[in-house]
C-alpha cells in the first residue's frame, strides 16, 4: 500500500485548527452570513456550537432545532462549502462531496465494494472511512480523519498491493452514506420476504402500552429520530424499551408465521412489541431486523449457518451501555439474544447484597484473608459478578495490588488493574492469569473458570500466597468440588486452596405497596417442609393483575405496574472450608455427603435463606418454588433440623436451642 505520511491530528487539535482557519475578525464567514441575514444571533450560534460538541450531533441539526425552523438551502450549501474548504486546507487532501460527485456515491457500487471485503464494514464504521472507486492499481477511500494513526494502521493492514488515494469527507456525509449502505444491505438480505410497509412497523410496546413512536423521543440511543429508516428505528426502539424497563436480556425470536420479541425483567421473560392485541410483528421483517442487529454488532450478515458472537455499545441518557450479542441458527431463522451490561444503578458492597448478618460476616471474613480461593457459583444472570466486585471492594486498598481478568469488563473501579479477554489474540483467562503472577499481585479476580488450565492456574495461585476470586457454574456450593474434579483438579488440591464457596440466586421482591398478607395453611407448610411454628407468621402474596380481565377504570399499582413484584433480592449459601469438610473431600466424599457435613458445620442453604426472606415479607413462597425449591433441598433441610435436634420427634414442631421439650405436645427433646 502506498500512502503519503502526515502528522496525526488529535480530535481537540482538529477542532481548534479548523476553528482558527475559518475565523475572520472574530467570526467565521458562515457565522457572519447567518447573523447578517437575520437568521440567528451570535449567542444562538455560540450555544449551537457548544451543544453540538457536547451532544456529538451535527451542528446544523442543533442550530435548526434551536431556531425552531429549517435553514434556507443557500445557507446550508454555504456552510457545506466552508466545511470542505477547511478540510482541504487542514489536511492538504482534496475533499469529496456526495451532492456533487454523485457517480462516486452510487449505493449499489459502494455496497458491492464493502461486500468484496477489501475494507470490511466493521473497519469502515470504526475508522469512519468508505471505499469509493477501485481500479486495477488503486483504490479511492473517503476518510473523515485521514491523518489518524488508527486509520493509517488499518489501511496498511488491509490494503497491500494497491495505491490508496485519500479523499476527505465530512462526518455528516459519511454517516448519511454509511447508513444508506446499511439499509440497502438489510433490504437486500430481506429480498423474497415481501415488501415492508409502514403498517408492518406501527408497533406498540405491548398490548396495553402507549405507542412507542411517541414515548421514546429524545433518547440519545435513537440517533436517527423521525428520519431514520423504519427498521433502524424499530431496532433502536427495542433497545431503548429494554433500557427503560431495566431489563437484563433481549430475545429476538423468529417464529413460523411472525416475529416474537421478549425482554427479561427481574428474571422473567415477557413479550413486547405487538401490531395490535395478540398480533406480533410480521414475518416479512424478520431478516431485516436480524440483519440490523448483526450489522451494529459487527457480525457477518451473510453468514447464517453458524452461531456468531458480537458486542454493541450505545449511549443512553448520558451513560454508556454495553450489549453482549449472540446469534444462533434455528428452524425458523436466526435467533438473536442480547445481554445488557448496564451497571449504572448498581451499588457495590456486601452489606448491600447479603441481608443475613451471619452470612455477611462470614463473607467479609473471607475477603480479609491473605491467600486462598473464593468461589462464587450460580447460573447465568444470578449476580455473581456483582458479588465478586463487592468482595473486591472489601479488600480494595492503596497498599494492595488487585488485578482482574474479565470478559467483558462490567465495572470500572479505581485502584484495580483490569484486563479484557481477547481470545482471537490469545488473551485468554489462563494466559492473563499467568501474566498476573509475574505482576506482583495480592488479589486476583478471574471472571470465569470453564477449563482445566484456568482452574489449575487459579488453584496454584491460591496456594502460593495470593487471594483468588473466581466463578463456577454449579447448582449449589458443595457441587463445586465435583465440578473442579471434572476439570482435572485433584480433590486434595481443591480442599487445600478453597477458603469458602458462595452459591447464589436472585428472587423477585414482592411489591410492598400492593402485597397481600395472609397466614399460611398447614397444607402449604407441609408442601414446603416448613415447621408448624410458621402458622403464626404473616406471609405475603403478590398482587398480580390480569390485564385482560381488568374492568374499565380499574387501576394497577403504580410502583410495580401490576406485576406484583418490584426489584430482586439475593439468596446466598456460603460454605466455609473446615477441617472436617477438608478431610471428607480428601477421602472422596460425594456431593450429598459434603452438603450434609457443611450444614452440620453451620452452612445455611439456599432454601433456608429463601424461607427467611419469606418470613421477613421480602418475597413469596411462589417465588421460592420458582427459583430455589427442590425435593433434594427439602430433604437436606429436614436432615439438618433433625441433626441439630431442633425438630420435635412427635409433631415436627420447630424447637429453639434452649428447649428441653416441645412446647406444643410436651414431648422431650432428643439430644
Amino acid at each position: 500500500m502506498n500512502t503519503s505520511d502526515q502528522a496525526p491530528t488529535t480530535a481537540v487539535n482538529l477542532k481548534n485548527r479548523t476553528k482558527a482557519l475559518a475565523k475572520r475578525g472574530g467570526r467565521t464567514p458562515f457565522e457572519s452570513k447567518l447573523i447578517q441575514a437575520g437568521h440567528a444571533t451570535s449567542d444562538q450560534f455560540d450555544r449551537a456550537v457548544k451543544d453540538s460538541q457536547e451532544q456529538n450531533v451535527p451542528f446544523l441539526n442543533v442550530l435548526e432545532q434551536l431556531l425552531g425552523q429549517q435553514l434556507a438551502p443557500d445557507i446550508t450549501r454555504y456552510y457545506k462549502r466552508q466545511q470542505l474548504f477547511e478540510l482541504r486546507v487542514l489536511f492538504g487532501i482534496e475533499p469529496v462531496d456526495p451532492d456533487i460527485e454523485i457517480e462516486k456515491f452510487d449505493i449499489t457500487n459502494l455496497s458491492a465494494l464493502l461486500d468484496s471485503n477489501i475494507l470490511p464494514i466493521s473497519s469502515c464504521r470504526d475508522c469512519e472511512m468508505l471505499p469509493l472507486v477501485k481500479t486495477e492499481n488503486s483504490i479511492t477511500v473517503a476518510i473523515v480523519s485521514p491523518d489518524s494513526f488508527k486509520v493509517q494502521d488499518e489501511l496498511a493492514r488491509l490494503i497491500k498491493n494497491l495505491t490508496v488515494i485519500k479523499r476527505v469527507i465530512t462526518r455528516e456525509d459519511f454517516h448519511r452514506t454509511f447508513d444508506s449502505i446499511v439499509q440497502f444491505q438489510i433490504n437486500k438480505s430481506s429480498k423474497g420476504e415481501g415488501a415492508i410497509s409502514d403498517e408492518d412497523l406501527q408497533v406498540k410496546d405491548d398490548v396495553f402500552g402507549e405507542d412507542i413512536a411517541d414515548s421514546d423521543q429524545g433518547d440519545e440511543l435513537m440517533v436517527g429520530g423521525e428520519n431514520s429508516a423504519p427498521i433502524i428505528s424499530l431496532v433502536d426502539k427495542i433497545l431503548v424499551r429494554a433500557l427503560k424497563e431495566g431489563c437484563s436480556d433481549i430475545h429476538i425470536e423468529p417464529q413460523e408465521k411472525d416475529l416474537c420479541i421478549r425482554l427479561r425483567k427481574d428474571g422473567v421473560l415477557r413479550e413486547y412489541f405487538f401490531l395490535s392485541e395478540n398480533k406480533r410483528l410480521p414475518k416479512n421483517i424478520i431478516n431485516a431486523v436480524i440483519s440490523r442487529f448483526k450489522i451494529i454488532s459487527n457480525l457477518n450478515i451473510a453468514e447464517k449457518r453458524v452461531p456468531q458472537d458480537g458486542k454493541l455499545k450505545r449511549n443512553f441518557q448520558g451513560r454508556r451501555v454495553d450489549f453482549r450479542v449472540n446469534t444462533c441458527p434455528t428452524q425458523n431463522g436466526e435467533k438473536v439474544c442480547l445481554r445488557i451490561l448496564d451497571n449504572s444503578n448498581t451499588q457495590l458492597g456486601l452489606n448491600k447484597l447479603i441481608s443475613d448478618p451471619e452470612s455477611l460476616a462470614l463473607m467479609q471474613s473471607f475477603a480479609q484473608r491473605p491467600y486462598g480461593l473464593i468461589l462464587v457459583t450460580g447460573p447465568t444472570g444470578s449476580g455473581k459478578t456483582t458479588t465478586l466486585y463487592s468482595t473486591l471492594a472489601e479488600c480494595n486498598d492503596p497498599g494492595i495490588n488487585i488485578s482482574t481478568a474479565e470478559d467483558p469488563v462490567e465495572y470500572n473501579l479505581p485502584g484495580l488493574t483490569q484486563c479484557q479477554v481477547l481470545r482471537e489474540k490469545g488473551m485468554t483467562f489462563a494466559s492473563i492469569l499467568r501474566a498476573f503472577l509475574r505482576q506482583d499481585p495480592d488479589v486476583i479476580l478471574v471472571g470465569e473458570t470453564r477449563d482445566a488450565e484456568t482452574a489449575k492456574t487459579a488453584i496454584e495461585a491460591a496456594l502460593t500466597g495470593h487471594l483468588v476470586l473466581t466463578t463456577l457454574h454449579t447448582n449449589d456450593a458443595p457441587s463445586c468440588i465435583a465440578r473442579l474434579e471434572e476439570m482435572g483438579v485433584e480433590p486434595f488440591m481443591a480442599s487445600t486452596a478453597i477458603i469458602g464457596v458462595l452459591a447464589q440466586r436472585l428472587l423477585r421482591k414482592v411489591c410492598d405497596n400492593c402485597r397481600i398478607p395472609y397466614n399460611p395453611s398447614q397444607e402449604e407448610l407441609d408442601r414446603f417442609g416448613l415447621p408448624p411454628t410458621d402458622l403464626e407468621k404473616t406471609f405475603y402474596r403478590a398482587n398480580i393483575v390480569n390485564r385482560e380481565a381488568m374492568l374499565p377504570g380499574q387501576r394497577v399499582c403504580p410502583k410495580c405496574n401490576g406485576s406484583g413484584y418490584k426489584g430482586r433480592a439475593g439468596v446466598y449459601e456460603i460454605m466455609k472450608m473446615t477441617e472436617r469438610l477438608q478431610s471428607a473431600i480428601n477421602k472422596g466424599a460425594t456431593t450429598e455427603v459434603i452438603k450434609e457435613i457443611a450444614v452440620q458445620e453451620g452452612m445455611k442453604t439456599l432454601m433456608a435463606y429463601a424461607f427467611d426472606l419469606v418470613r421477613e415479607g421480602a418475597t413469596t413462597l411462589d417465588e421460592v418454588l420458582r427459583v430455589v425449591y427442590t425435593d433434594k433441598g427439602r430433604e437436606a433441610e429436614e436432615r439438618a433440623r433433625r441433626g441439630k435436634g431442633l425438630e420435635c420427634d412427635n409433631c415436627d414442631a420447630m424447637l429453639t436451642p434452649e428447649s428441653v421439650e416441645c412446647p406444643y405436645c410436651t414431648t422431650p427433646r432428643t439430644f
